[in-house]
């Protein structure tokens, strides 16, 4: 760490001495090494210089056995540097504990003996002070501190933004993200930058981009808000240059024209003309946000949604599909739910082609983003044949429908829909794909639907706790943190499953998990490692208590005294 700590403060210094005036290089390549030099000073700010005081606060309180030869004011520098400040931090590292007695066969060692002596110190200062200042501020005492309640804000720390939510050029939180045609997501004005400067590549990948085209990534939008409410901050507002740059009025005759004589075909008696009308209108709204406005305010919509319901299949995939397109811009989401096009939509979702039901689906997901139309498409009969799709789809068809279930079941009253829809069995069954292809889909919308009554006796039903605990092992650290909420959902209110996973070793993934894991990764261990910590207390009281009853039969007399009676 020292070595990478040097290395890190000498090329800082190094970048920082440049003149970027004496030197000829282009204004994106100054962009580049002030992009990097600015990591480098974040990096330093995060190492953390050697704590002798800690070292020799600990050593002291280690070789004391003495309660009454403790200050008070070490103990309180050694809870808030080791960061044992917390129920949950405490009950981890006695379950930590209790891992290495057993690890250790059972005879603990004086080492350890010592250890458990410093812990018990550390716990039992941390709950005498939380009550007295409790007592003295009113509930503001060292857990205020922890979790941020309290009034003082040199005390609060800033959450760390997940790595999935930075842009990978900036590592700055995204306000805009988009998809690129590698499937990478990046902030909007970062990937223009690097398109206007002429690269023809994907930054992170370096694939060739075979579109320029920038699809806004709305599902991580959508986290990202809830993110930054659930940490108390202000959600990033997207910026005014991502709208389109004209409307309809601002187009040329011509243009006007071209878009005027499409609409007459949809409209016309000939099936022919209908669905090359269809079809162009689909590839001009999939080409920029202008189209998408002027296609709109000529007043396509309604027309397109008509041909939802037309026995050709072709012209029902191109028309379903441009509304797709056409929904990407934000102000169409509405009108096009307001045409009355989910009846429509629902329709080719159940009885279209296998690409047309694909992108029904993807536009219904489009749609649910606005939060009232989550309500409206819930209640117009969308969720089975999404379930359908999800079990029975071609590959991107199972995406299609996962992510639009995922964005519908946020709503509360949908998530009794999706699991009378049958929708857990499927998710059940993906999860154990040889292919694994659909698990991060799957784990994200069980996560949602095991907060909701129906879904987590549904789930309990499934036998899901030897799949969940698997994943807490060894999926990715989003796949551990779905699986950590799920199985928080299905122990609360019954040890059974608790005890269930414990005895399937779920203990050292949990210990892992909240330590190294994603936000809510931890926050979610940290639950069910408190849960434990309980379990595992009321195990170790049986056996005294069935002693002592032992006892008790020894000295009275029987009870039984006829044989029949047992």
């Amino acid at each position: 760490m020292n070595k990478f700590y040097k290395v890190t403060a000498q090329l800082e210094q190094s970048l920082g001495g440049i003149s970027y005036d004496k030197l000829d290089i282009s204004d994106e390549v100054k962009e580049q090494v002030e992009l990097v030099l600015a990591q480098f000073r974040r990096a330093k700010g995060r190492v953390d210089e050697p704590d002798v005081r800690l070292y020799e606060d600990m050593l002291s309180v280690y070789n004391n056995s003495s309660d009454a030869a403790t200050d008070p004011s070490v103990l309180s520098q050694l809870a808030e540097k080791l960061k044992l400040m917390g129920i949950a931090d405490l009950t981890q590292e006695s379950l930590a504990l209790h891992e290495m007695v057993a690890s250790s066969g059972g005879d603990p060692g004086a080492r350890i003996e010592k250890m458990s002596m410093l812990l018990k110190k550390i716990k039992d200062f941390v709950q005498i002070e939380n009550l007295v200042k409790d007592d003295n501020l009113g509930g503001k005492g060292i857990f205020s501190k922890v979790y941020g309640l309290g009034t003082n804000e040199k005390s609060h720390q800033a959450p760390v933004i997940p790595d999935d939510f930075r842009c990978p050029i900036s590592l700055e939180l995204m306000k805009d993200p988009v998809i690129v045609s590698t499937g990478q997501t990046y902030e909007r004005t970062c990937i223009e930058k690097w398109l206007q400067a002429g690269h023809g590549t994907c930054p992170k990948t370096q694939q060739t981009l075979t579109s320029t085209v920038l699809t806004p990534n709305y599902v991580l939008r959508s986290l990202i808000a809830q993110w930054c409410e659930a940490n108390g901050i202000e959600p990033p507002k997207r910026p005014s240059g991502s709208q389109p740059s004209k409307s309809a009025s601002a187009y040329s005759p011509a243009e006007q024209s071209k878009i005027g004589s499409l609409l007459q075909k949809l409209i016309s008696v000939s099936p022919e003309d209908q669905r090359s009308a269809a079809g162009e209108i689909r590839l001009l709204a999939k080409r920029n946000a202008d189209n998408r406005v002027a296609i709109a305010e000529a007043g396509a919509i309604p027309l397109l949604v008509s041909l939802l319901s037309v026995p050709d299949s072709r012209t029902q995939e191109h028309a379903v599909t441009a509304l797709l397109n056409l929904s990407i811009y934000e102000n169409n989401k509405g009108s096009i739910v307001s045409s009355g096009a989910v009846p429509g939509i629902v329709h080719v979702l159940k009885k279209g082609s296998m690409e047309a039901r694909e992108n029904a689906a993807a536009t219904l997901f489009s749609l649910s983003v606005i939060d009232e139309n989550k309500v409206t498409i819930g209640s117009l009969g969308a969720i089975p044949p999404l379930v359908t799709l999800l079990s029975e789809g071609s590959q991107r068809g199972k995406k299609d429908a996962a992510t639009a279930l995922f964005n519908l079941c946020i709503y509360q009253g949908n998530k009794g829909k999706a699991v009378r829809a049958g929708v857990i069995p499927t998710l059940m069954r993906l999860l154990t794909e040889p292919s694994g292809g659909m698990v991060d889909e799957a784990l994200a919308i069980l996560a949602i639907l095991a907060s909701h009554p129906e879904g987590k006796v549904t789930i309990r039903a499934s036998e899901a706790v030897p799949v969940l605990v698997e994943f807490i092992g060894n999926g990715s650290p989003r796949n551990k943190e779905n699986a950590a909420a799920v199985l928080v959902h299905l122990c609360s209110g019954d040890q059974q499953y608790l005890a269930q996973a414990q005895e399937l070793g779920v203990m050292g993934p949990l210990l892992e998990l909240a330590q190294n894991g994603t936000d809510r990764g931890k926050r979610k261990a940290g639950q069910l490692l408190e849960r434990m910590s309980r379990l595992v207390e009321q195990q170790q009281e049986v056996p005294t208590q069935t002693e002592t009853q032992a006892q008790n039969e020894d000295t009275e007399p029987p009870l039984i005294t006829n044989p029949d009676d047992s």
